[in-house]
């Protein structure tokens, strides 16, 4: 099928790479002129694992194509996804700003004689599908014929392209069983289950499945605090209840917090819906305190041990909100480095991948960028790890206390096993296993 994407930031670039993968022939359409040109290029501004591979792989077969023009991906496609970004507002609400203006600008593109299917792939608050519907039938002065749908996306950073290839479900949300077919027919060759919904039901599912896995990040910190407080470990505490088939073990790991680009901000607009809905929803207002305690938590536990941070050599591994990306957006790891900076410690960090972004948005001035875990260790009163990548468990822990000029080491997401580490002389704290 022609399809086109309307933004080719996260989700627009991998959702367009997979489907061109599965045959699909797919128009990208971006406003940006410079990353067009990058796109073409073969340059990905994001890291990904495997969609490099993926967008060269499908560009050479000439199914991935980049434009800046809206007209020529509406005109050569029989569906159009909408995945421009959906910010926060400072109460916690969506912009939706981005989202009108692309539905103005394809109503202003419509002919006569057409039929397009229009699908939210953004994550929006219920309602949207609605709202896209109106502004279009309000500026489509040609009298095309449209349909609305709604198709939430569940892509993981880190692992979104696996998670497009072979999803666990499908969500289309849609009144209208022509729509709704032509949906079913792109998702065909991904052999996932499919469920079908009206459009509400569907902008609904983003964000109480989001705010559920926060519910349960939070949970899991929660009992960590009780842990700590009672000399239980959390992990065997956490292996016991995910083993109930009903909870399950994911998400349930603790650390300092979750963050990244969806996460809090999906809380924090489902807040602002229920709010706006006349039915607050007191339980995720609960679950953002206890995530802002984690961190300060954390930062309260590094001060005691080493009474003033004013001046302390401190290193950090990770800036990342997780491994495997680049994303640096609300992560937490970045919030630890700006307390420790705003206390006057002087910090040196590392992180394979999130380095330059985070000097691109100047998310950490005044901190030291290492090249290496070790490089960034040297003479350290103190290591802070604050994002799980797989290289620093790889890190000789004997090298490592030879580099530090005082051995102790924060764990602020259980990377390391306690004996282990203690065994090389370490004086090593984590989260919940005390």
């Amino acid at each position: 099928m022609k399809l086109c994407i309307i933004g080719s930031g996260y989700v627009g670039l991998v959702s367009g790479a997979c489907f061109a993968e599965v045959g699909h022939n797919v128009i990208c359409v971006d406003n940006n002129e410079r990353k067009v040109e990058q796109l073409r290029a073969g340059h990905i501004p994001i890291y990904e694992p495997g969609l490099e591979d993926l967008v060269s792989k499908n560009v050479a077969a000439k199914r991935l194509h980049f434009t800046s023009s809206i007209e020529e991906g509406v005109d050569g496609s029989e569906v159009v996804f909408i995945a421009v970004p959906t910010p926060p507002q400072p109460d916690g609400s969506v912009d939706l700003s981005y989202i009108e203006k692309v539905a103005r600008e394809i109503a202003g593109v419509l002919k006569p004689g057409q039929y397009r299917v229009i699908v939210d792939k953004s994550t929006v608050p219920v309602k949207t599908g609605e709202k896209v519907a109106d502004t279009i039938r309000r500026y489509n002065k040609q009298g095309a014929e449209f349909d609305v749908v709604s198709n939430p996306e569940f892509l993981r950073e880190g692992c979104a392209v696996p998670d497009l290839m072979k999803p666990d479900r499908i969500v289309i949300g849609g009144n209208s069983e022509r729509a709704v077919a032509l949906m079913q027919k792109i998702y065909e060759p991904f052999m996932a289950p499919v469920l079908v919904t009206d459009i509400n039901s569907a902008e609904l599912i983003k964000h109480a499945a989001n705010s559920f896995l926060a519910l349960k990040i939070s949970y899991i910190n929660a009992v960590a605090q009780i842990c700590e407080a009672s000399g239980a470990d959390v992990e065997k505490v956490a292996d016991g209840i995910g083993a109930d088939k009903r909870i399950g073990r994911h998400f349930l790991n603790a650390g300092i917090g979750y963050g990244g680009s969806c996460f809090p901000k999906d809380i924090a607009a489902f807040i602002a819906i229920s709010d706006s809905l006349g039915v607050p929803f007191n339980l995720l207002k609960e679950v953002q305190r206890i995530n802002a305690t984690q961190r300060e938590r954390f930062i309260a536990k590094i001060r005691q041990s080493l009474w003033v941070l004013k001046d302390k050599k401190i290193a950090v591994w990770g800036l990342t909100f997780k491994p495997d990306t680049d994303d640096v957006r609300s992560s937490v790891a970045v919030e630890v480095v700006s307390d420790l900076l705003a206390e006057g410690a002087e910090v040196t960090v590392y992180d394979p991948k999130g380095i330059e972004k985070a000097q691109e948005f100047k998310l950490v001035e005044g901190a030291k960028f290492a090249a290496s875990p070790l490089e960034a260790a040297d003479g350290a009163e103190a290591l802070i790890i604050a994002t799980e990548w797989r290289e620093f468990a790889a890190v000789p822990l004997d090298e490592l206390k030879e580099r530090m000029h005082t051995s102790l080491i924060f764990d602020g997401r259980n990377l390391f096993d306690p004996e282990t580490v203690r065994s090389f002389g370490f004086t090593y704290s984590s989260i919940g296993r005390e």
